[in-house]
């Protein structure tokens, strides 16, 4: 083992006693769940339950989402899921969207007593690791205790990679752990063969097979009702610094299109209060959906800072801006709202899904805006032209189904597994 994994290893067993003070903080910030906190020690008061166990692990929103179709057809093999985040967020899409029989727990923080807990009483069949949350504890030990792992929809971002060349030792002592890392793209298999892996297989994006998010009918028409006749444009998952140059496309294009409607989504919903403040500084009207206010004939920017309801927008407006592509944080996943008939736009920063994003560049599906003038001028032509909306739309359908199909081919690879998962349950039922 490398002397670096050996360090970190020493360190975070270290610094263990200093779990309560973090827990403290987080708590404080909201980044925890009070009534759960023990989980991050690796202490639950779930029954593992009998037979075998695939244990899913995920980052946050977005991942544990791209494994939803996945978990849909392990539980239609009669397998029982254990599902790991590390949020708070994650946690409430997961209650909220996931069959009652997933079981979620957060990941224990990663020091060797609290994985070795987790570990001891989960005792999965299978573990797969999605796209890239990496903990050397949490793998080390579960190598140790000869859980088949795999990495599940691989990615390694360009950002990322340098700094792990960097720590090339590090790193493939990890990936060496995993029987076979399934990952999206050409780039991403270089990479990982790059940086050590022994066995890797380009599967595709699981997140171009994720279903279309639902939404409540009866609020749903709610929202079609007092927003009927009025043009709609969505920003959806947005981070600081975009909802600014959303106010500013705002404000010009009502001059144009008067009875405009934005509604802003933003990431993390506890900036709700805050955004909503920023808008009404400069006095345009703003409504809260958290606050259970409905946007009004004189409402101008509709501020939904709740979770879960972006299935309710992207049906609401056929304009969605992606978000998290204005600034550098590496934009959001843009292939719900193309599966609800959305035209896209988006900034230039889209390296966490380089290539969706370049696709539907290509093919007409997405329109990008490099700044909050060009933002202004996209969304202006896209509402001005009900045409050009819906051929980006069509376009953009297309694209995702032609890349479509990593859903399938996961699973092909996983089958060998599943198959040795389903003779162990057999034997250990007889």
């Amino acid at each position: 083992m490398p002397a670096t994994l050996r360090f970190y290893s020493r360190l975070s067993a270290a610094a263990a006693p200093l779990t309560p003070a973090l827990l403290k903080r987080r708590l404080k910030l909201g980044k925890e769940d009070p009534a759960r906190i023990d989980e991050r020690r690796g202490i639950t008061r779930q029954l593992r339950p009998a037979g075998p166990l695939v244990w899913i692990h995920g980052a946050s929103v977005g991942e544990v989402l791209a494994a939803a179709a996945l978990i849909e057809r392990l539980r239609s093999l009669n397998m029982r899921i254990l599902l790991t985040s590390g949020t708070v967020t994650s946690a409430a899409v997961v209650a909220k969207r996931f069959p009652p029989d997933i079981i979620h727990q957060y990941v224990p923080y990663d020091s060797p007593r609290f994985v070795a807990r987790f570990l001891d009483h989960w005792q999965p069949s299978l573990a797969l690791f999605i796209e890239s949350d990496l903990w050397p504890n949490l793998i080390l030990a579960g190598a140790a205790r000869r859980v088949p792992m795999v990495l599940i929809n691989g990615r390694m971002s360009h950002r990322s990679f340098p700094r792990w060349r960097r720590l090339s030792g590090t790193i493939a002592a990890l990936l060496e752990r995993f029987d076979v890392c399934l990952v999206q793209s050409e780039i991403d298999a270089e990479r990982f063969t790059v940086l050590g892996s022994r066995n890797v297989v380009i599967t595709g994006n699981l997140k171009l097979d994720v279903r279309a998010p639902p939404a409540d009918e009866s609020r749903l028409e709610r929202l079609l009702f007092v927003t009927r006749g009025r043009p709609v444009v969505v920003a959806a998952s947005t981070h600081p610094g975009e909802e600014e140059l959303l106010l500013n496309a705002h404000r010009t294009l009502a001059a144009h299109f008067p009875s405009l409607l934005t509604v802003i989504v933003p990431r993390h919903p506890n900036r709700g209060e805050a955004i909503a403040r920023m808008i009404a500084a400069s006095g345009v009207q703003v409504a809260r959906r958290s606050l259970e206010e409905l946007p009004t004939a004189r409402t101008d920017i509709y501020i939904a800072d709740t979770m879960g309801e972006l299935g309710l927008f992207y049906r609401l407006a056929p304009i969605v801006f992606m978000g998290g592509s204005l600034v550098p944080h590496g934009g959001q996943n843009p292939i719900e709202a193309v599966k609800l008939n959305a035209s896209i736009v988006h900034g230039p920063h889209v390296f966490n899904f380089t290539d969706v994003y370049g696709a539907l560049d290509r093919a007409g599906g997405a329109r990008r805006a490099d700044d909050g003038d060009a933002l202004t001028q996209q969304l202006g032509y896209l509402l001005n032209d009900s045409a050009a909306r819906d051929a980006a739309a069509a376009a953009a359908a297309a694209v995702v189904d032609r890349l479509g199909g990593a859903l399938n081919r996961t699973l092909a690879a996983l089958e060998p597994y599943l198959l040795q998962m389903r003779l162990e349950g057999g034997a250990a039922d007889a």
